[in-house]
C-alpha cells in the first residue's frame, strides 16, 4: 500500500447542549455493534449450551387445606388473636412437613434409599470422615426433634419403627435428599399449604408429592388420636376424684342441717344462688341508705345538743322554700336599712317592715323544724326497710334461729358443694367428649388437590435463562465496547480537537486503498491526483484545505506554511506535496522546501535526495538557483534537503536561513516547508518562528492526545498554529462518530454525482 493518503474536506461542526446525547449512543452502537453483537450471541450460545447439559426437571404440586378448630378466651382481641394464631399455626405445619420424621416415614414407604435419584450414593454409603461427621449432627438433630415432640406442642412425636434404620447414614443421605427436592409453601392468604417435589420423573414427582401430603395428613390423625386417648384417660381419673368431692361436700351440708335441726324442706332448700344474691344485694342496698340516714340523724343530734343552728345542714339549706324565705329576709332587711336611714325606728313604715320580717323568720323556723322532723321519719323508716330485709333473708335460708358464725358456715359449705357439683359436671361432659373423639376426630387437614404428573418440565428455565444470557451478553458487549473506546487514546472526533487543543479541524484525510490510485492501468500518487483527477472529490477537499488555511488569517493570507506532526509516519510529507501540486493546479507558483534534514522524504519523492539542496546552501557551497528543481509531474519548484550536516537545527536557526526564507517569500506565491515530527527533535520549533502558519498533522484514532497536547503547546502558542489535519481516516468507522457523519455524506453518496473520478 503507498504511504501517501488522500483527502478529504472535513467541515467542524458547532457543538451544543450537553449530558447524555442519544445520538451519541446510537453511534456507540452502531461503531461497536459487530464486539457487543459478537458478545451477546457467545453469552446466548453459553446459556443454549448449559440449557442442553442440565437434565429436565418436574414439579409436582399436592395442596393441603388446613381447619384448625380455634378456642379463645373472653376478653381476647379477637382479630389480632386470629392473625396471629393463624400465621404461627401454619408456619408450625409448614415445619412439621419438612421435618426429618415425617419425610422418614416417606424414605420408608416409598423405598427411596434403593431410589438412583434420591438415594444414597454407593462411595457414600461405605464412606466415613466427612459424611460421617455430618450423619452425627443429622443425628443428634433428630434426637433433639424426639425430644421436642415428646415435651408436646405441634411437634412430632418420635413413632417411627426401627431405630437402627432411622440413623443409618444412607436413610439420613435419603432423607436430605427428599428434602432438597421437597418446597412448602404458602398459597397466598388463605389456610392452605403447597406440597412441590421436583424430579426427574414427572410421575414419581407426583407420586412423592401425594406421598409427604399422605404422611402429613396420617401423622395429625395420629397425632390427635393419641392426645385425645391421653386426656381421655386424664379426664377419667380426675372423674374419680372429684365425685368424691362432691359426695363430702353434700354429705357435710346434710350432717350440719342435721345438727342444727334444719329440715331439707325448708325455703332456704330450694333457693338458687340467683335468688340468694339478689336478696343479699336488696340487704346491703338496704343498709347503705340506713346508714346514710343515721349519719345525718347524728349531725342533726349534735347541732341540737351544741345549742347550735341546724340550717347549717346542706339539705336544710339547699331546700327549696328555705331558701326563697332568706331571699325573702334578706330583701326586707335591706328596705328596712334604707327606712332606717330617712325615718327613726319608731315610724309606721318601718314598724311594719319589721313585722315583716318577724313573720319571715318565724316562717324559716317553722320549715326548718318540718325538715329536722322528715331526717328523724326517714332514719326510721330506713331502718324498718333493713330488718324486714334480714327477716327475709333468714327466713329463706332457713336460719332464722341461727347466729351469724353458724349461718356464714351454713352457706360455706352450700357453696362449697354448688361448685363441687358444677365442676363436676363440666368434667362429666368433657370426658364423654373426649371419650367420642378417641374413636372419631375430624381431620384438621385435608387434601384439596392431589399431585399430578406435570406436562412440562420446570428446570431448566429455558425462556428465563436465555434472557438472562441475552441480558449479560449484551451488558458485558457493551462494556467491553466501552472499554476499548476507553482504551482509544487517539483523537476521533472534531470536538476532541477542539476541547482539548483549543484548535480548529481544517480537514479531514481519507485512507485510500493502492486500487484506487490508478488510471487506464497507470498508477500514480497521491500528490499527483489534483493534477491528474482535477474534479475528483479528492482534488475539491484539497482545495477545501487550502481555502480552510487562507481564512486561518483574513487580512494577512499565510504564504509560507510548514507542515508538521508528533511522531514519525503520520503522512505529513504527502499532505505537503498534495497541496502544493492542488495550489499549482490552480496556478500558482508554489515551492516545496524540505526542512526535514535528517529523513528528507520530500527529496526522496521527486528523486532529488541525493542532489544539492538546503544544507548546501545554507553552508555557502551553492547558490539558490542550483539548488533549485522543478518537478514536472506537480507543477512545483522543489527545494531539496541537499547533503549531511552534524547539527540541522544550527543551520535552521542561522541568519542564511532567515534570509532564504524571506527571498522565497517575495520569489513565490506559496511556500510549504516540510519539516521533521515534534516528538523527537526540536527543529520544528525553530523553523515555526520563520513561517506565517503551522499545520499540525494528527493520524486520526492512532496518535496518543497526550503526546499531540504535548507537541502543540512546545510550539510557539497558538497564534501560528492555523489547525489540525487529520490523517488516515477511516470513512466506514469515522461515519459512526457521528459528528463524522456531516464529513462522509460531503463526499459520500448524497454529493457524489458533484464529482467525476
Amino acid at each position: 500500500m503507498n504511504r501517501f493518503e488522500p483527502v478529504q474536506d472535513f467541515t467542524v461542526p458547532v457543538e451544543t447542549g450537553g449530558g447524555f446525547d442519544i445520538r451519541e449512543a446510537i453511534n456507540f452502537v452502531w461503531r461497536q455493534w459487530k464486539l457487543i453483537a459478537g458478545v451477546t450471541a457467545l453469552a446466548l450460545l453459553f446459556g443454549a449450551v448449559y440449557i442442553v447439559r442440565q437434565t429436565p426437571l418436574y414439579t409436582a404440586t399436592a395442596q393441603l387445606l388446613l381447619d384448625p378448630r380455634k378456642e379463645k378466651a373472653a376478653g381476647q382481641d379477637v382479630i389480632m388473636d386470629d392473625e396471629y394464631r393463624d400465621l404461627s399455626m401454619i408456619e408450625n405445619q409448614m415445619a412439621i412437613i419438612k421435618s426429618s420424621d415425617l419425610l422418614r416415614r416417606v424414605v420408608k414407604k416409598e423405598r427411596l434409599v434403593s431410589d438412583p435419584e434420591f438415594g444414597a450414593a454407593p462411595s457414600v454409603e461405605s464412606g466415613g470422615g466427612l459424611f460421617s461427621t455430618i450423619s452425627g449432627l443429622f443425628s443428634r438433630s433428630g434426637e433433639r426433634d424426639r425430644k421436642a415432640g415428646e415435651k408436646g406442642g405441634d411437634a412430632i412425636p418420635s413413632r417411627s419403627p426401627g431405630a437402627s434404620d432411622a440413623a443409618a447414614p444412607e436413610t439420613i443421605a435419603t432423607i436430605e435428599n427428599l428434602k432438597s427436592a421437597l418446597t412448602v409453601t404458602r398459597a397466598g392468604q388463605a389456610s392452605v399449604i403447597a406440597i412441590s417435589v421436583t424430579s426427574a420423573d414427572p410421575v414419581k414427582a407426583a407420586r412423592l408429592a401425594n406421598a409427604v401430603a399422605d404422611a402429613y395428613v396420617v401423622d395429625k390423625l395420629d397425632a390427635r388420636f393419641e392426645a385425645a386417648k391421653r386426656a381421655s384417660t386424664w379426664l377419667s381419673d380426675r372423674l374419680v376424684e372429684l365425685r368424691q368431692q362432691l359426695r363430702q361436700s353434700e354429705e357435710a351440708v346434710a350432717r350440719f342441717r342435721a345438727e342444727n335441726n334444719l329440715g331439707g324442706s325448708s325455703p332456704g332448700a330450694t333457693l338458687n344462688q340467683e335468688q340468694l344474691g339478689q336478696l343479699n344485694g336488696r340487704l346491703v342496698q338496704a343498709r347503705a341508705e340506713a346508714a346514710d340516714k343515721k349519719a345525718r340523724l347524728d349531725i342533726l343530734q349534735k347541732i341540737e345538743a351544741r345549742g347550735g343552728n341546724i340550717t347549717a345542714l346542706p339539705d336544710i339549706m339547699n331546700s327549696g322554700p328555705i331558701a326563697e324565705l332568706r331571699k325573702q329576709a334578706q330583701d326586707l332587711s335591706r328596705q328596712e336599712a334604707d327606712l332606717l336611714a330617712r325615718y327613726s325606728g319608731n315610724h309606721p313604715a318601718v314598724v311594719n317592715l319589721r313585722a315583716q320580717l318577724a313573720d319571715a323568720h318565724r316562717a324559716i323556723n317553722a320549715e326548718v323544724q318540718r325538715l329536722a322532723a322528715n331526717v328523724r321519719n326517714e332514719y326510721e323508716l330506713a331502718k324498718a326497710r333493713q330488718e324486714a330485709v334480714e327477716k327475709t333473708l333468714r327466713e329463706v335460708t332457713g336460719a332464722s334461729d341461727l347466729d351469724n358464725t353458724k349461718a356464714i358456715t351454713l352457706r360455706e359449705l352450700e357453696r362449697t358443694a354448688a361448685v363441687n357439683k358444677s365442676l363436676f359436671e363440666d368434667f362429666l361432659q368433657r370426658a364423654k367428649v373426649t371419650q367420642e373423639q378417641s374413636t372419631f376426630e375430624v381431620r384438621e387437614a385435608r387434601i384439596i388437590t392431589p399431585a399430578l404428573p406435570p406436562g412440562f418440565a420446570s428446570s431448566p428455565k429455558k425462556m428465563q435463562i436465555m434472557l438472562v444470557s441475552l441480558v449479560l451478553g449484551l451488558m458485558a458487549g457493551a462494556g467491553g465496547a466501552y472499554t476499548l473506546e476507553l482504551l482509544n487514546a487517539g483523537f476521533t472526533t472534531p470536538r476532541q480537537i477542539e476541547e482539548m487543543l483549543a484548535l480548529p479541524l481544517l480537514a479531514s484525510i481519507s485512507r485510500i486503498e493502492a486500487r484506487d490510485l490508478t488510471v487506464n492501468g497507470s498508477a500514480f500518487t497521491i500528490p499527483e491526483y489534483p493534477q491528474v483527477k482535477p474534479l475528483s472529490r479528492m482534488s475539491e477537499a484539497f482545495r477545501s484545505l487550502r481555502s480552510a488555511i487562507q481564512m486561518s488569517d483574513v487580512d494577512h493570507p499565510p504564504k509560507v506554511l510548514q507542515f508538521t506532526s508528533t511522531v514519525p509516519g503520520e503522512g505529513k510529507s504527502t499532505l505537503a506535496l498534495a497541496l502544493a501540486s492542488s495550489a499549482a493546479q490552480s496556478g500558482l507558483k508554489v515551492l516545496v522546501v524540505d526542512g526535514d534534514l535528517r529523513h528528507p522524504t520530500t527529496s526522496r519523492y521527486v528523486k532529488a535526495d541525493k542532489k544539492i539542496g538546503v544544507v548546501d546552501y545554507l553552508v555557502g557551497d551553492a547558490d539558490l538557483a542550483s539548488v533549485m528543481h522543478y518537478s514536472e509531474k506537480l507543477k512545483v519548484w522543489v527545494l531539496p534537503g541537499g547533503g549531511k550536516t552534524q547539527n540541522p537545527p544550527d543551520l535552521l536557526a542561522s541568519e542564511r536561513m532567515k534570509a532564504l526564507v524571506a527571498a522565497l517569500r517575495v520569489e513565490f506565491d506559496l511556500v510549504i516547508i516540510d519539516t521533521p515530527p515534534m516528538g523527537p527533535v526540536i527543529d520544528p520549533l525553530i523553523v515555526s518562528h520563520l513561517v506565517d502558519k503551522v499545520i499540525f498533522v494528527v493520524r486520526w484514532a492512532s496518535t496518543a492526545r497526550e503526546m499531540v497536547t504535548h507537541s502543540i503547546e512546545r510550539l510557539s502558542g497558538h497564534k501560528k498554529v492555523a489547525g489540525v489535519v487529520f490523517n488516515r481516516v477511516i470513512d466506514a468507522q469515522a461515519q459512526k462518530y457521528g459528528k463524522y457523519a456531516h464529513s462522509y455524506y460531503f463526499g459520500g453518496r448524497y454529493y457524489k454525482k458533484y464529482y467525476t473520478e
